[in-house]
């Protein structure tokens, strides 16, 4: 009997639905026999207000609607951060003169964390929706660029060369082999930004908001409300593994011909 098949379900289905369960399984535990039931409420709890907050409001809005307020603003900024992302850091890493403008501002920007501009968000954008949008954009952005950055200038000099030999122009060297080859790049960075971003989204909504599922958990945080704090961390995590699959799934299309690659 071939036992691939049966391997391949496991790993797929059989073994994450086990660490859930465990780890379900010891939370619940650790609430009923320990101190820990005083503060942190049990796994049904959770579960069945998760699944309410579909058709009970939490504040002003459904569950649903919140995470389509958050899902907005992360496409917005991400969007932007993407474009912008890509065009940096493919012409620092194939333009010498670009390189020397913008890289010493983008090594200065990339270890700053996207909460610590939040004060200065602020005092530039005031208290709207663009303050959100910054900082959401500053988490992507740094990620797309350097993954950019790093693929560009991994392409094989000896396959410009022998472009140039053939007649290629350097426009189109630039088309037809840097960019191609550093779709794998920019699609590692595509993924590493959208985790970053999504998780920015909570510290954005931080920032005088009224929706959105980082408020789900800063206004449980005002009330001292565990499980609409834990709903919320419950959502950002779910939100966060779909947008991952998606992007690993629209990759595996466009760049099927990479497969053992980067």
């Amino acid at each position: 009997m071939n036992q691939k098949p049966f391997k391949a379900i496991f790993h797929n289905v059989g073994a994450p639905i086990i660490s859930v369960t465990v780890f379900l399984a010891i939370w619940q535990l650790a609430v009923m026999l320990t101190q820990l039931g005083k503060v942190l409420p049990n796994p049904p709890q959770v579960l069945i207000a998760f699944f309410n907050s579909f058709t009970h409001n939490i504040g002003g809005c459904t569950i649903v609607q919140h995470t389509l307020f958050s899902l907005s603003r992360v496409f917005i900024a991400y969007s932007v951060a993407s474009l912008s992302g890509i065009t940096l850091g493919i012409l620092m890493g194939r333009v010498r003169l670009i390189e020397a403008i913008f890289r010493p501002f983008y090594e200065v920007l990339r270890p700053v964390p996207p909460i610590a501009w939040i004060p200065l968000a602020i005092l530039w954008f005031g208290l709207g929706e663009m303050t959100k949008y910054f900082i959401i954009f500053v988490s992507a952005f740094v990620n797309v660029t350097y993954n950019c950055f790093s693929g560009s200038r991994t392409v094989d000099p000896h396959i410009i060369g022998v472009s140039k030999m053939l007649g290629a122009n350097d426009f189109q060297v630039f088309v037809t082999v840097v960019i191609p080859a550093s779709v794998p790049y920019i699609f590692s960075g595509l993924q590493m930004a959208l985790g970053a971003a999504w998780a920015a989204v909570v510290a954005a909504e931080m920032v005088r908001s009224s929706d959105g599922v980082g408020w789900i958990i800063v206004s449980g945080m005002d009330v001292n409300n565990m499980v609409q704090i834990l709903v919320g961390i419950l959502v950002i995590g779910l939100m966060g593994f779909l947008l991952a699959t998606i992007l690993r799934k629209i990759e595996s299309v466009l760049c099927a011909w990479n497969a053992g690659g980067v």
